[in-house]
């Protein structure tokens, strides 16, 4: 699929083998124009989400909400060195094959970051991962490449797990 006409290409990065599987063909099988940049996209939950838990309120006479600074700073700091230890790994792959890449990083829900970001860099072609989950996994969880492919207005390169 090599071709020269390319001048953005998102890759969208979690830190699965699939998403890395996904840097690899990229970086394998496209070929951007002189002028082109494959950006390497990593999308942090928000810290509510990736703790998995909504502090509430404080029984016997506490407040009725409760902010929690402490913890949500080390949720922060977690993610970062989180994200951090993707995009080394994802810039190894790229050194290692002799190609610079931008990295950016956003926060939010997956699905709709990847495609707020493509459109933003009005991106030729979006390739990403795909863990491949079950019929059930996927009801609850939801397809992030399945809601991309329906939601981005470029072609998408979806890169399936074994």
């Amino acid at each position: 699929m090599a071709t020269a006409n390319l001048s953005s290409v998102v890759v969208a990065v979690d830190g699965s083998e699939e998403s890395m599987k996904a840097l690899r063909w990229a970086l394998d099988s496209l070929r951007l124009r002189p002028d082109g940049a494959l950006v390497v996209l990593h999308v942090q939950p928000p810290p509510g989400i990736a703790a998995g838990l909504n502090p509430g309120p404080i029984p016997f006479g506490g407040p009725s909400v409760a902010e929690v600074p402490a913890f949500t700073q080390a949720i922060e700091s977690h993610q970062r060195r989180i994200t951090e230890a993707i995009l080394e790994h994802a810039l190894k792959i790229c050194s290692d094959k002799n190609v610079e890449v931008k990295t950016q990083v956003v926060v939010g829900d997956p699905k709709e970051k990847i495609c707020e970001v493509t459109a933003e860099l009005k991106a030729d072609l979006l390739v990403m991962g795909c863990r491949a989950f079950g019929p059930v996994k996927r009801m609850f969880l939801g397809s992030v490449s399945n809601y991309c492919i329906n939601s981005v207005g470029c072609p998408v390169v979806v890169i399936k797990g074994t």
